[in-house]
């Protein structure tokens, strides 16, 4: 990767960078249709992340040909949680799969960029949800919460507005529901090339967290990954004997000592620079397990750690990338969730979080439609695929 430090730093104050974030947007939202299309009994997770992974790698060779230096690719590679797994899981080539089965619930995450502006999306869906059949139970409460949740975070990101807003309304949401956001999950502002920005976005924090975490403001120009994961249980996430198979390059620095580290930190730099990858992408699967080792306790390349909340909970995420122009939100990835399909004996407790997530989501002139908000309760909320999206709650 070049020196990006010494150039000015691009942001959305550029039209041309709104136009690489909302193509890179395109993409990851039309390989999610596909994947949830790809969602059926018996279907292979490792099969369906690979067929992904694949997907986002030829939509975004397709754009900028002419650019030979521009780099694009994947972002975040694809990853699918079921049940009480909370993140990160895909399956590298030697590692045990999972099948789905009827009644998983999926989450589905992934990411892709355009000349490193990045566009990530997270999504849960029911497998084989029989048409018609709305879906009840804790299943429900779990999806709606996380919804509801992310709904609401969309609507408080505002220039000026403080980042614990957000964090506060996420944890209401989710106990209105039973549920509880995963503790001291963050999201983040992206960068171009830089999927883990210094600003974020805490939820569930304990005591500690909440004390280290930094408040920040938002700001005009600036882009969030706004990621909800709630769960039935008690929100905490651990790690289990699931080996780790997504990592990315850190800034640290050391002296490789294996033949192995040094040729996969070097593929690593040329093939994905600071974005995370899978190690399954690699030829030689079994030397990258073995030069990753040394890169990761010397810290120079970080894991993504598989998480699982207790084994009879369930989890559920959403994710949407957000730009914050001067007229407002433009949200540049997720798909449409039709609320009316899901059935809960919960709903959002307090009074201003409902009022808020019934407000039409998007720039304020422009291509919003400006129809009435129907009432929260009753809504069905529709995420348009971007450009210009509206959210009708």
């Amino acid at each position: 990767m070049a020196d990006v430090e010494k150039e000015p730093e691009k942001t959305i104050a550029e039209d041309l960078v709104v136009t690489k974030y909302k193509l890179a947007g395109e993409i990851v939202n039309k390989t999610l249709k596909t994947l949830i299309g790809l969602c059926v009994v018996d279907a292979s997770v490792r099969e369906i992340c690979t067929k992904s992974d694949n997907l986002l790698t030829e939509e975004t060779s397709k754009v900028y040909k002419k650019e030979k230096d521009l780099k694009k690719g994947i972002a975040f590679p694809t990853c699918l949680s079921v049940n009480n797994c909370v993140c990160h899981f895909s399956p590298a080539k030697n590692d045990a799969d999972y099948t789905l089965k009827a009644g998983d619930v999926v989450k589905i995450d992934l990411g892709a960029h355009i000349d490193g502006f990045i566009a990530v999306a997270a999504h849960t869906i029911v497998v084989d949800a029989a048409a018609g059949q709305k879906i009840s139970g804790r299943q429900a409460d779990v999806i709606l919460a996380a919804y509801w949740a992310a709904q609401a975070a969309l609507r408080l990101l505002k220039s000026g507005s403080s980042n614990y807003l957000i964090t506060d309304a996420v944890q209401q949401i989710s106990e209105s529901f039973k549920c509880k956001p995963i503790e001291g999950m963050l999201s983040h502002e992206l960068k171009q090339f830089k999927i883990d920005g210094e600003k974020t976005i805490i939820q569930n924090p304990s005591e500690a967290q909440r004390k280290e975490h930094e408040k920040c403001n938002f700001e005009t120009h600036e882009v969030y990954a706004i990621d909800v994961i709630v769960s039935t249980g008690e929100g905490v996430g651990r790690e289990k004997d699931t080996k780790v198979s997504i990592y990315k390059k850190s800034d640290e620095n050391y002296m490789l000592k294996l033949k192995a580290s040094r040729a996969l930190l070097a593929e690593v730099k040329t093939k994905y620079g600071n974005m995370p990858f899978n190690i399954r992408s690699f030829e030689e699967e079994t030397k990258a397990r073995m030069g990753v080792v040394e890169c990761v306790s010397h810290k120079m390349i970080e894991p993504f750690q598989v998480l699982y909340e207790k084994p009879s909970e369930l989890v559920a995420q959403f994710k949407h990338t957000v730009l914050l122009m001067p007229n407002g939100v433009n949200l540049v990835t997720g798909i449409p969730f039709d609320v009316d399909s899901y059935v809960s004996e919960h709903s959002i407790a307090q009074a201003e979080l409902k009022e808020l997530v019934a407000q039409p989501l998007g720039p304020v002139k422009g291509k919003g439609k400006g129809k009435k908000a129907a009432p929260a309760a009753a809504a069905t909320a529709k995420v348009e695929s971007a450009p210009a999206v509206e959210t009708k709650a």
